[in-house]
């Protein structure tokens, strides 16, 4: 195994159980318990883990993966997710895409979209996050607009007021929204208050808007409230989603879709 896939499956088990000792973690990973300590500590030394004696605890009390560790989790749903988002978009659309995995992946799935190999453009897509607009510009029949601002290395977005400036000048079709909860009460929402400014105003200047969230995002809550659960039009989620959350959202006026 090598040393980034070890870092992930180390910080996606101390996200889920909140502590892990260097022998268990050895166990699980089946490697060597000095292996875990120097990975531990390596980890501890940027801040992603907090080292305690014989193992470690996640950082912080709202704890948040950085974004190039998160891929691996709930990836076959957020690809059907993703693939059923694309599905949505209209040849010649302006679309706003958030930065996240599962945002990531409706990139993904609409850069693979036959009938959208040729046009001009294709598609507008106009997003803040870094990694979106890297893999997209090598599509020529794609205009990409990114926002400009201020990068946050989480999640590879760019926040602050130069995106603003950039979003209140436009309008587009659709916003795709990538989010860390989503609660018909309390909204979408993320855990940056400035990261969940941009997407607001994302929302804002668009005529319908999609969360696309796998069933574990739903029926939670973050810091940070990006719009109220009545401002999105449609739910993308996995069929993992409870038929009782789904149907509360569906009384909440959305349109639900489990893929």
């Amino acid at each position: 195994m090598s040393r980034d896939a070890r870092w992930k499956a180390l910080l996606e088990l101390l996200v889920e159980r909140g502590r892990l000792d260097v022998e268990e973690a050895a166990a699980e990973l089946a490697v060597s318990a000095a292996t875990i300590r120097r990975d531990f500590d390596q980890l501890a030394e940027q801040q992603m883990l907090v080292r305690t004696r014989g193992g470690a605890v996640v950082h912080g009390v709202s704890y948040e993966l950085p974004l190039r560790y998160k891929t691996a989790r709930h990836a076959s749903e957020k690809q059907r997710i993703a693939k059923a988002v694309a599905d949505l978009v209209a040849p010649g659309e302006a679309v706003g895409l958030t930065g996240g995995t599962t945002t990531t992946e409706v990139a993904r799935a609409l850069a693979v979209r036959s009938d959208l190999a040729s046009g001009s453009p294709a598609l507008t897509v106009v997003t803040n996050a870094l990694n979106i607009a890297n893999e997209l510009a090598v599509r020529p029949q794609f205009k990409i607009v990114v926002t400009g601002g201020v990068a946050r290395p989480q999640s590879y977005e760019l926040i602050g007021p130069l995106a603003d400036g950039v979003l209140a000048q436009i309008t587009i079709d659709v916003a795709v929204l990538g989010v860390v909860a989503f609660d018909v009460t309390h909204g979408a929402a993320a855990h940056d208050e400035a990261e969940a400014a941009i997407n607001r105003l994302l929302c804002e200047r668009a005529e319908r808007v999609i969360v696309a969230a796998d069933s574990s995002k739903l029926g939670q809550r973050a810091f940070a409230r990006i719009c109220a659960a009545d401002a999105v039009d449609t739910l993308v989620t996995d069929t993992a989603a409870p038929a009782e959350t789904v149907r509360r959202f569906a009384e909440a006026g959305l349109s639900v879709l489990t893929v």
